[in-house]
């Protein structure tokens, strides 16, 4: 069995597909579709019911988010993410969060991921008034305007 380690995670091994090799420079290991690897970890961590803080920064880097891009779309702080990773403590609700993201991105579908990307940007376009019209096909929203203080 070979522990990949390359993955960031303690507890991942490869029954078989692994190459190895012996070169002028020492041994060399090769595995092929390291894409569909990390893919097919991706979905179990998805699939658990909570992730620890590695399984978190794994989803969170298959994901191509940075520390700061996670906490925007959770509505944390970037701090508070570094330590969830760091000493492993993930609120259930942001591991719920995370793990919808990267199965849904997975399959091919980021809806989830544009509702949250919208709903803080509405979040951050405080002082805005939605403005309603009536006409005789019934209610229809118009434009936003700025409150005036």
């Amino acid at each position: 069995m070979y522990h990949y380690t390359e993955s960031g995670l303690q507890n991942v091994y490869l029954e078989n597909g692994v190459i190895e090799r012996k070169t002028s420079h020492g041994p060399v290991t090769s595995i092929p579709d390291v894409d569909g690897l990390n893919r097919v970890i991706g979905r179990a961590l998805a699939s658990k019911t909570h992730l620890t803080g590695a399984e978190f920064r794994y989803l969170r880097k298959e994901l191509g988010l940075s520390q700061h891009g996670i906490a925007d779309l959770i509505g944390s702080m970037e701090q508070t993410v570094a330590l969830w990773e760091r000493h492993g403590k993930v609120p259930k609700t942001a591991s719920r969060m995370l793990r919808a993201l990267y199965l849904e991105t997975l399959d091919g579908s980021v809806k989830l991921r544009e509702l949250i990307e919208r709903d803080n940007d509405l979040e951050r376009k405080e002082g805005e008034r939605l403005v309603l019209r009536y006409t005789k096909a019934g209610w229809f929203v118009g434009e936003t305007e700025r409150a005036h203080a």
